[in-house]
């Protein structure tokens, strides 16, 4: 009786720690429908000014485009058209959010990318948290063929959720997920319409609150395969992190740091101060946003000014 009692528990701890056999459920193309955005700062960003080269910002979860805010307007005075589209489930009502995957956001994403890549000479993108890690597997997509991105960039990028052998644990709550996930979407969802908790401009933030268990089960597992297919990437890689960040360890980086083959790839750490917030949205903080912005821009202009 004990031994399948063990049996029983130690099956229970694989089906959630490895998720084997996980597919995501809804697969199906989704469309934004901004008319429902519960706020206007909540839209997609679109700065077009006639140029031929352009920058796909990505946010993050559960996020909207509000967080480039401050880095969208001065990728523009810059001279590049900006597009950070809102992604779908996001921005709009959380139960639009609960049921949806993220194959689903990728598609969506994916979609937007291959228009963009049609239409510019230039494109770059750039991500942060979800959106970093979409950023990567952007480049595990288009890399190696006539739609590679010209660079990418990416801040606070998860490959890794929780890893023994890595020694991350970002959340215990992981390993009981996809049981809970069975019965329950998300817990407490609700909108966070500008008015977060904290400061440095984190308090002024436009998105969801909340846990949301399906959604978040779909995001570790495409983890997985972002980590698997680092390799693959080739194209120049920019990659941020700060090392005290609350959300997403900082191991992270490292981890795209030895894993990732681009042919020009650039690490930041920062360090930020003691301030009331994650440390993790780092475009969205007053005191790094100016000085980081500068390190992107710088990033993205060398070839410009070598060809000058």
């Amino acid at each position: 009786m004990w031994i399948l009692i063990v049996l029983l528990l130690i099956l229970f701890v694989l089906w959630n720690t490895t998720l084997i056999g996980y597919k995501d459920k809804q697969t199906h193309m989704l469309a934004t429908d901004e008319s429902k955005v519960f706020s206007e700062q909540a839209k997609s960003i679109t700065f077009t000014q006639g140029s031929n080269t352009a920058i796909l910002l990505v946010h993050g979860f559960p996020s909207t485009p509000a967080m480039y805010s401050y880095s969208a307007k001065r990728l523009c005075d810059a001279g590049f058209d900006v597009y950070a589209p809102l992604m779908p489930g996001f921005g709009t009502d959380p139960k639009d959010l609960e049921n949806t995957t993220f194959t689903q956001w990728f598609g969506y994403l994916s979609r937007c990318y291959e228009d963009l890549r049609a239409k510019y000479d230039t494109l770059y993108v750039l991500g942060t948290s979800m959106g970093g890690m979409m950023t990567l597997k952007l480049g595990e997509l288009y890399c190696n063929t006539d739609k590679e991105p010209d660079k990418l960039v990416t801040i606070a990028a998860p490959v890794v959720y929780n890893s023994m052998k890595e020694w991350i644990f970002t959340d215990w709550r992981q390993y009981f997920a996809r049981t809970v996930a069975l019965f329950v979407p998300s817990f407490n969802a609700h909108v966070i319409d500008g008015n977060g908790k904290g400061e440095d401009g984190s308090e002024v933030w436009y998105g969801y609150g909340g846990t949301f268990v399906r959604p978040g089960l779909s995001l570790v597992h495409a983890m997985r395969r972002v980590r698997k297919e680092l390799g693959t990437i080739t194209c120049p890689l920019f990659s941020i992190h700060d090392v005290n960040d609350r959300i997403i360890p900082f191991k992270n980086l490292k981890i795209i740091e030895r894993e990732q083959k681009s042919r020009e790839f650039r690490s930041l750490e920062t360090k930020m101060g003691n301030f009331n917030h994650g440390r993790h949205s780092l475009l969205s903080y007053h005191s790094i946003q100016a000085s980081l912005t500068d390190s992107i821009l710088e990033f993205l202009q060398d070839k410009e000014k070598a060809n000058a």
